[in-house]
């Protein structure tokens, strides 16, 4: 186990340098100037070439990619060229509201899903087998903003019941999570619908298998064969797909936040966007590929927990 989990991460290391490499490669091919950004258009030539020179922008962008991957080892990100704070405190900051946002909607997600598929691959043809289907098939379809601006009209505007957007911060953490609360469900519905519907395939495929046929046979109750044997072995390839939709639901989260107006992730890549913010949009691209890369990670470990027949080389 020890020599496998060395290996993913020196892999998990070697593919987030190639996702630094290219975000890092593509942002230098955006048209603009950072330099006179910062100074401004009435600024003096003279300042304007310090601002460059302070920058690092009259050195060639692969000089620069050096710099920058050798401060990120030290632990130095840089700093914000809209904010003139150090990236890696602005990061911190919105990290704390994305990973509870992205945390809520994926229990939110398996708490829907799983029970949904199985009931639903217990009974198939039957009505909650159908409705399951629909339904997930409907999720499945919706985006998560326009989702988002529905639940919002009905939630916070119709009923009140939840307010529409904002953070009020973790000092009161009942409001915190009152807030997280509709976009959380904005991102877990339509990856539960997707869940759902892998659950229910994978609970049917083993709900056939040999095995259940001989576990009934020998007399064990219905119960026992779902939960023991059945659900046991059909939550591998629904782990697959979870660790999947929960790549997307990072990704989801950065659209969502704009919506709701939460101080994440997503908000702090729009306006590194449109300040051109280089340093900024770096220290968020890596960020945002290393928890998709952890993620990855936690799916491949979970398969040895889950079916004792994998091996890991």
């Amino acid at each position: 186990m020890w020599r496998y989990l060395v290996l993913r991460g020196v892999g998990l290391l070697a593919t987030l340098l190639l996702a630094c490499f290219s975000v890092f490669a593509l942002l230098n091919l955006v048209p603009g100037d950072p330099a006179l950004l910062v100074v401004g258009p009435e600024a003096s030539p003279e300042a304007y070439q310090v601002v460059r020179e302070k920058l690092q922008l009259d050195r060639p962008w692969l000089a620069r990619f050096g710099g920058w991957l050798s401060g990120v080892a030290r632990g130095d990100l840089g700093t914000s060229l809209s904010r003139g704070l150090p990236v890696a405190g602005l990061i911190g900051g919105a990290l704390v509201v994305t990973l509870p946002l992205a945390g809520l909607a994926a229990l939110l997600a398996v708490l829907l899903s799983l029970p949904l598929g199985v009931v639903a691959a217990t009974r198939p043809g039957g009505l909650l087998d159908l409705a399951t289907v629909g339904v997930a098939q409907l999720g499945m379809a919706i985006p998560e903003f326009w989702l988002g601006m529905i639940l919002v009209g009905f939630l916070a505007v119709g009923l009140s019941v939840l307010p529409a957007g904002g953070f009020p911060g973790w000092g009161d953490p009942r409001a915190a999570l009152a807030h997280l609360l509709l976009p959380a469900l904005a991102l877990a519905l339509p990856r539960g619908a997707y869940l759902a519907r892998m659950t229910r395939a994978a609970m049917l495929e083993a709900l056939s298998a040999p095995y259940v046929r001989t576990a009934r046979g020998k007399g064990l109750p219905e119960r026992a064969v779902i939960a023991r044997h059945a659900l046991k072995n059909a939550l591998i390839p629904v782990v697959t797909a979870a660790g999947l939709s929960l790549g997307q639901l990072l990704a989801g989260a950065l659209v969502v936040e704009n919506l709701f107006y939460l101080p994440g992730l997503g908000r702090l890549a729009l306006t590194a966007v449109r300040a051109r913010d280089l340093p900024l949009l770096s220290g968020v691209g890596l960020v945002t590929a290393g928890l998709i890369l952890l993620v990855n990670l936690v799916v491949d470990v979970s398969y040895v927990l889950l079916d004792p027949r994998v091996r890991l080389r």
